[in-house]
């Protein structure tokens, strides 16, 4: 049986009758959490000792076809793609390609700010724990680019942050076409690059995320979730031009399946020796490893590592991250100390409303 005929096989239960037996009553909620909710499709991973328990996919991927969602579904990472550019980012700076606390301007000619001296603070550690300061998230006319704080002093998320520190990346590692240009928020002009394709071989492809990419060909096109408004009309489906993933290919341009992210989880949690390709032993445990506090209540911190969100709880610490593209939301969680975590992705933008009921559930029975 080849790969894509077992994973569609397995679209219930694998392993042990104690792992079905915690999370088997779920599966008959989510149709009609979905259905409450306005939710055309979700598909999900959920793996515990470093093997996947659950792969499954309910709903439908396009109202307008009324295809069913399988395991072999894909669906847009958003901003779950950020730890999987910080990957390439300690890889790169395992190689002594770049430094995690040197200057981004020591590394390029291109100024992201002129008016503002402390760009030239601004490190990868910062952009990857979204400490650089820049503001807001994304610009725009009304909401121009600056830095709001000084380097490493204040949390901030910043898909700005991270589109720079893509652009210092591929002045180091990749090309850039200065005859396929683009405008994007506030004016900003953006040329296209090789991101995608550097991504896949340094990455994607070493890490056997087979069904998953940023360049979407006709393998792949055939396979996605049509993405769902609030309402569950139908969205244009996105694309992934040169120039769109130029601007947002680190911050949210990953596709991908629950699966097939799920095995990053795992690369994290349970790694292959260091090589080319994997980082060190020491690499992710500084990925994981909270770099400033953003929250505190009695029982739960939250803190953010390098591309991670970190939770701590009185009993286990967990990283993830979540996302949010126009028509997909998605959530994804591990426990290193358990070996275990989940991948939920959705096409709607609803999603979060099933997430936010459904991760919870999924979380206390992995570890209870």
């Amino acid at each position: 049986m080849n790969r894509r005929a077992f994973l569609t096989a397995t679209t219930a239960w694998l392993l042990t009758t104690q792992s079905q037996s915690q999370l088997k009553d779920l599966e008959a909620q989510i149709p009609s959490l979905l259905k409450s909710n306005n939710v055309p499709g979700l598909s999900l991973a959920v793996f515990k000792n470093g093997q996947i328990t659950w792969l499954q996919g309910f709903g439908i991927t396009d109202r307008a076809s009324g295809a069913p969602v399988d395991s072999n579904t894909l669906f847009e990472a958003a901003s779950m793609s950020k730890p999987v550019f910080a990957y390439l980012v300690l890889k790169l700076c395992e190689q002594g390609t770049l430094s995690l606390d040197t200057p981004l301007t020591t590394y390029t000619s291109r100024r992201l700010l002129e008016s503002d001296p402390r760009i030239n603070r601004i490190t990868a550690r910062h952009i990857l724990s979204h400490t650089s300061g820049l503001v807001p998230d994304w610009r725009s006319p009304e909401q121009p680019l600056r830095i709001a704080s000084n380097p490493g002093e204040r949390w901030s998320y910043s898909g700005e942050g991270y589109y720079y520190l893509q652009s210092v990346v591929t002045d180091l590692i990749g090309h850039t076409d200065p005859k396929q240009c683009g405008q994007f928020e506030g004016g900003v002009k953006v040329c296209a690059t090789d991101f995608g394709e550097f991504m896949e071989s340094r990455v994607i492809k070493p890490l056997g995320m087979t069904c998953s990419g940023y360049v979407l060909n006709r393998h792949f096109a055939k396979r996605r979730a049509r993405p769902h408004d609030a309402n569950g009309n139908p969205l244009p489906y996105g694309t992934s031009r040169a120039t769109d993933l130029a601007r947002y290919g680190a911050a949210g341009g990953l596709i991908t399946t629950p699966a097939d992210y799920a095995k990053f989880l795992m690369q994290i949690i349970d790694p292959k020796p260091q090589d080319d390709h994997h980082l060190s032993a020491a690499s992710l445990r500084e990925m994981t490893t909270p770099q400033i506090e953003v929250s505190k209540a009695d029982n739960y911190t939250i803190a953010w590592g390098l591309g991670w969100r970190i939770a701590r709880t009185p009993k286990r610490v967990y990283f993830g991250h979540d996302g949010a593209n126009p028509g997909f939301q998605c959530i994804a969680e591990a426990c290193a100390a358990d070996r275990s975590g989940f991948v939920l992705m959705t096409n709607s933008d609803n999603g979060m409303k099933v997430l936010e009921k459904l991760a919870p559930e999924i979380s206390k029975r992995l570890h209870s």
